[in-house]
């Protein structure tokens, strides 16, 4: 084997030598699509916020492709309800991890698909494949904040939950006197008990 030859095989082996993950984040149940981008994926479901289930998945998807426990394991997934532990989780765990804004997410709006947790999945590999592959603009990488910034937020984000609950109870109040042709200029205040 000539030098061009082996330095070609190195190349390979360092562009297959990684791990791709994909997570599709649900309620009770999370799905895993794995795959090096030579074979064909494997899926796999754990229970949501099972660290233990997602350390055994990967242990088995680099066994399946015969790769090297050290292997490089380059993850994603979607922005949302579950905020950025998990995040935090894989870096610990020497995993490189990403947070998808959804929204930019591509979707054909002309054809009709089906909508399974499962192809969510895939595609998420498949653009995180395409991702490291070098194509930068599949999609928007999120920031993630530090977990005193997101702690900071949630207060911010919780207040604001209770003020839009307040104004909808007040609408609400102010609707059902008005059923009853009881008109009143403020509802809830100092003087609303001795209305």
């Amino acid at each position: 084997m000539d030098a061009p030859e082996r330095t070609l095989q190195a190349q390979d082996t360092e562009i297959t030598c990684r791990l791709f993950v994909a997570f599709e984040l649900g309620e009770k149940n999370w799905k895993l699509s794995l795959g090096d981008g030579v074979r064909a994926p494997s899926r796999c479901t754990v229970g949501a916020g099972d660290t233990a289930s997602v350390l055994t998945a990967i242990a088995k998807a680099r066994a399946r492709c015969h790769l090297h426990p050290d292997t490089l394991v380059l993850t994603c997934y979607e922005a949302g309800r579950d905020g950025f532990w998990l995040h935090r989780w894989l870096s610990v765990q020497g995993i490189v991890n990403l947070v998808v804004d959804s929204a930019s997410i591509e979707v054909n709006r002309r054809s009709r698909r089906a909508k399974t947790d499962r192809l969510d999945a895939d595609k998420l590999l498949s653009m995180l494949m395409r991702y490291y592959a070098g194509e930068r603009r599949v999609w928007a990488v999120a920031r993630v904040p530090s977990a005193q910034q997101e702690d900071e937020r949630r207060v911010h984000r919780e207040l604001e939950r209770l003020r839009h609950e307040r104004t909808a109870h007040i609408n609400r109040i102010r609707s059902l006197l008005v059923l009853h042709n009881l008109r009143v200029e403020r509802v809830g205040g100092r003087n609303w008990a001795r209305w």
